[in-house]
């Protein structure tokens, strides 16, 4: 049982690479087109790009900026829960759910970025999360 929670983390690992990917392949064809020469390119950061790129092409930017955010709690949760031993049916639950919401909350965010679809989400997914902290938080606790 253990080891059903490590399952939605690795989907959520395989998902930020997706999302990594996706970035890439429309940044760098977009840079390409605003005249950039990625070989004579000298420092810089992401954020620089804002103005720019086009918003489609940065909001993937955005994801993936976010998968590597809020979704660190989440592994370090699920880790502690992993080695404890301490995973129960509503735990993995909890953490499909996180994940689940996490991709939809992406697939929102990089097509249209309407905010009134991608906060109830993030709240959703934050939700889950908590749950799964106090989870961890009790069994480490008890």
């Amino acid at each position: 049982m253990k080891a059903d929670i490590l399952a939605p983390a690795a989907v959520l690992v395989l998902w930020t690479l997706v999302m990594l990917v996706w970035m890439a392949s429309t940044r760098l064809p977009a840079l390409k087109a605003a005249g950039i020469d990625m070989s004579k390119a000298v420092g810089g950061r992401g954020q620089d790009l804002e103005t720019v790129l086009p918003a489609n092409v940065n909001w993937k930017s955005h994801n993936y900026t976010h998968l590597v955010e809020q979704p660190t709690l989440f592994y370090a949760v699920v880790g502690i829960l992993a080695i404890l031993g301490q995973v129960s049916a509503v735990a993995v639950a909890l953490a499909w759910t996180y994940v689940i919401i996490r991709i939809v909350h992406s697939l929102v965010q990089v097509t249209t970025n309407r905010i009134s679809l991608r906060f109830p989400l993030f709240l959703a997914s934050t939700l889950a999360l908590l749950g799964l902290t106090v989870m961890a938080l009790v069994r480490t606790l008890g």
